[in-house]
């Protein structure tokens, strides 16, 4: 019997948006995940800026987007923990819920591949789980050669085994944090859920 698989989406999701839950989408079909769980992030120790919206806001704005969605779910793991919180501990938290047999996939966006090198225990997370890298389509595919002597040509080729190239969706939580410091609509770019929140809330302003 074939392990059931899951997939991990985190990010700062400040705001989550159409973009994200497209490729969430796809990203689950092409690797055959029962389930995606998005997982907010609190802070990176790799970010100096903190995201613009509360962890709370953030939180129930992807409850929003992603309602009636029976494969999505969303968990506070990341936002519920006191101090710094690694990628491998997450995933290592999921394993455990799951079952060690479990298969883990941590979506993550193309531009984050250059801070990989900079992650905690990062030879240890290729090993116990799927780091798929997202690429738009149009865009260049990544290319993860280059790493061979830090981790090895077996994790190497594991992470290009890994790379999911996602339709071309453009759109970004940075845009649409301008978007509405400037009074724009943003509503081709959220969930109307999500739009009626971040009014309702005065966010971005």
């Amino acid at each position: 019997m074939a392990n059931r698989k899951t997939a991990l989406f985190g990010g700062t999701f400040d705001p989550i948006h159409l973009g994200h839950t497209e490729v969430a989408s796809y990203a689950a079909e092409k690797i055959g995940a029962e389930k995606t769980i998005f997982v907010p992030a609190k802070h990176s120790p790799l970010k100096v800026l903190s995201p613009a919206a509360s962890d709370r806001d953030r939180f129930e704005m992807i409850k929003l987007a992603i309602a009636g969605k029976s494969d999505f779910e969303v968990s506070d793991y990341e936002l519920s923990k006191e101090g710094n919180n690694y990628t491998i501990e997450t995933v290592r938290h999921f394993k455990e819920d799951f079952g060690r047999d479990a298969e883990i996939y941590w979506l993550m966006g193309a531009d984050t591949i250059d801070e990989l090198v900079r992650w905690r225990r990062v030879a240890e997370l290729i090993d116990e789980c799927n780091l798929c890298a997202m690429y738009r389509a149009g865009c260049e595919k990544p290319d993860f050669t280059r790493f061979g002597k830090v981790w090895g040509a077996e994790r190497v080729e594991k992470l290009q085994t890994n790379i999911i190239e996602t339709p071309l969706i453009d759109i970004s939580s940075s845009e649409i944090r301008s978007r509405i410091a400037a009074g724009e609509d943003v509503s081709d770019m959220v969930c109307p859920a999500v739009a009626e929140y971040i009014k309702k809330h005065g966010l971005y302003k």
